[in-house]
């Protein structure tokens, strides 16, 4: 159905009883008419309306109603507006050329046929009416056809995404197959050792000192084995944006003491040193819990990539941010993966070659940094080792709650 449109229609003769006229004739619902005295009064209205039709005495003193036409075809914006020429001519054929070669559509002579100019007004009201509709409809399409493209790149967007979620899905139960496999064999092979061992009265097997041992590769691989359960825990609360962040006032230097000491053994594993230069006391407020796993793995990475060559952690002081920073010499990092490694599983090609993992270590520490409202970043170059360093505010801002999340 067509759209309903007000049509809007000018008529221009310089004697004001033929406007009155003409627009009696033409008036009707839906109409506006606008009378114009002179050709350069039409211009004016010209240039502030959108004419359905225009109705042009040709005989005016001044511009006469050809020149008009002229002016009106030279303008992209009245170019296609409908002229009927009204003239008190005769109806010559050459006066009539020279008003279509003006742009003209139709003539009318005076004294006009009131049945004539109303059935040719409705004529040209009703084109300019289905013409306006034709346009709306257009630009609806048009429209349509934008938003059903923005769907379909949406959809896209959204397909490649839930391709990327199932590679991921399964690269992480792949990863977390081999990774816990690794410590469950290990503790496994142990078992039956020692079953082979009991079974055959080897009870020597089972001395103190050696007891010692047993115990402490068992811890071993079961902190392993925590530790990437509490991974995976933690990536899930990430997903559902629920990890728990308890602020309270936390000494950071003790606390990077604690971790440190911690980690001695795992470091004489590594056939490497951990060196701390830290003040005695560095106090903030945030969540110690997760600080600490902050400082557990950057120091861990720096153990498995470092070559068994010394790390070095440094805490200090900077204006309102506590700055740790952690040194290792081992194989480095490309530049163009500075910004990778802290993203869900990602690891770089030599990593994979020195180490296992499950990539999550600096996503986890790189979401905590982002919930104190910190900053975490890495200078590195291939072969030349690393250095991690974590900006923190000594104050939550207002965004970081005390309470959980």
């Amino acid at each position: 159905m067509p759209i309903e449109v007000e049509s809007k229609l000018l008529i221009v003769d310089d004697l004001p009883e033929n406007l009155l006229a003409l627009e009696a004739l033409i008036r009707a619902p839906g109409r506006v008419v606008y009378r114009a005295g002179s050709a350069e009064s039409a211009l004016t209205l010209l240039l502030e309306h959108e004419f359905a039709l225009a109705i042009v005495d040709v005989q005016m003193p001044g511009m006469n109603g050809f020149e008009l036409a002229e002016l009106m075809r030279g303008t992209e914006r009245t170019r296609h507006i409908p002229i009927i020429f009204v003239s008190a001519a005769g109806r010559e054929m050459n006066y009539a050329f020279q008003g279509y070669e003006s742009g003209a559509v139709d003539f009318l002579h005076k004294p006009l046929d009131p049945h004539a100019v109303v059935s040719k007004v409705s004529v040209f009201v009703d084109l300019y009416q289905h013409r306006k509709a034709l346009r709306h409809e257009m630009e609806s399409l048009a429209a349509a056809h934008r938003k059903q493209e923005e769907l379909v790149q949406q959809l896209q967007h959204t397909q490649r995404e839930l391709e990327r979620a199932v590679r991921m899905r399964d690269d992480f139960m792949s990863m977390v197959s081999h990774e816990l496999r690794t410590p469950l064999n290990t503790l496994y092979l142990e078992a039956q050792l020692r079953q082979l061992h009991l079974s055959k009265g080897k009870l020597d097997s089972f001395s103190p000192e050696r007891l010692s041992t047993m115990i402490e590769r068992d811890q071993r691989q079961i902190r392993n084995m925590v530790r990437l359960i509490d991974d995976m825990l933690d990536v899930t609360r990430l997903r559902r944006d629920a990890l728990s962040i308890q602020t309270k006032p936390v000494d950071l230097a003790s606390l990077a003491r604690a971790v440190v000491d911690n980690l001695r053994h795992q470091a004489e594993a590594a056939g490497c040193t951990i060196a701390l230069e830290a003040p005695s006391t560095l106090r903030g407020v945030w969540d110690e819990f997760r600080i600490e796993q902050v400082l557990t793995n950057l120091l861990t990475n720096a153990l498995r990539y470092g070559g068994g060559k010394p790390v070095e952690m440094t805490v200090l002081q900077n204006g309102d941010n506590a700055v740790v920073s952690v040194r290792d010499q081992g194989i480095g990092i490309s530049p163009e993966d500075h910004q990778r490694i802290f993203e869900q599983f990602e690891r770089t090609d030599v990593s994979r070659q020195h180490a296992a993992g499950l990539g999550l270590g600096l996503y986890i520490t790189h979401k905590i940094v982002t919930l104190h409202a910190g900053r975490i970043g890495v200078e590195s170059t291939p072969g030349q080792g690393a250095r991690f360093f974590v900006e923190l505010p000594l104050q939550p801002p207002p965004a970081v709650p005390d309470a959980a999340k």
